[in-house]
């Protein structure tokens, strides 16, 4: 399969926030959002093999594992590499961002799905597969990416509408008002969590952190 870069960091969104984690970030990506910050992983990558990115990350001292992307159901190889780390023992987490079915996966022992869902200012909401919500499982979880209050307005519906037994994050796009966001949540009493992008927080905006 097509690997972009393989790297050892702090977790810096959703549930294991904080958690140091190796990060697989495969190639290729179907989407083209407009606030996008990994625009390098669309077509960049080398070919390996499974078991040559076990090799690679047994050399970390971690367990808990990260595939991200660009949109790592993209690959077919995927499905594999998720089942060969969940032997080895692995904390597997799948990044997807919400165009693709998840059935096949969903409810998959020791696997954590963190699925998007894109609003309006992506540019990519009506790529949406909202039915995956309903595939979603407790111990996952979905991130709204919010610019401005049309993406929290957006947000809440899908929340209201779909109900899901996840855990909800609201993350603002990097540099977006972290103010307006709370209070609104606040105000609407949402059972929702504000998602901060650690990683950012600590290293800035740049590559393989």
């Amino acid at each position: 399969m097509k690997i972009n870069e393989i790297f050892y960091s702090i977790q810096g969104e959703g549930k294991w926030t904080g958690l140091p984690n190796i990060f697989i970030r495969t190639t290729g990506c179907n989407l083209r959002c407009s606030f996008c910050d990994t625009k390098y992983a669309y077509s960049d990558g080398r070919e390996m093999s499974i078991n040559e990115i076990i090799e690679h990350i047994q050399k970390f001292p971690c367990k808990y594992v990260c595939i991200t992307g660009g949109e790592p159901l993209e690959q077919n190889e995927t499905l594999e590499l998720i089942e060969t780390l969940i032997e080895k023992k692995y904390m597997a987490c799948l990044e997807t961002n919400g165009s693709k079915n998840i059935e096949d996966i969903a409810n998959k022992k020791d696997l954590l799905i963190s699925m998007d869902v894109k609003c309006p200012s992506s540019n990519m909401d009506k790529e949406m597969v909202l039915e995956n919500i309903s595939n979603l499982g407790v111990r996952d979880q979905i991130k709204f990416i919010i610019k401005d209050k049309k993406d929290y307005d957006y947000a809440k519906n899908i929340v209201e509408k779909y109900q899901p037994i996840c855990i909800v994050f609201f993350q603002p796009v990097w540099g977006s008002n972290l103010n307006n966001i709370a209070d609104w949540i606040l105000r609407d009493g949402l059972h929702v969590k504000l998602g901060l992008q650690v990683h950012k927080i600590i290293w800035g905006d740049k590559k393989g952190v």
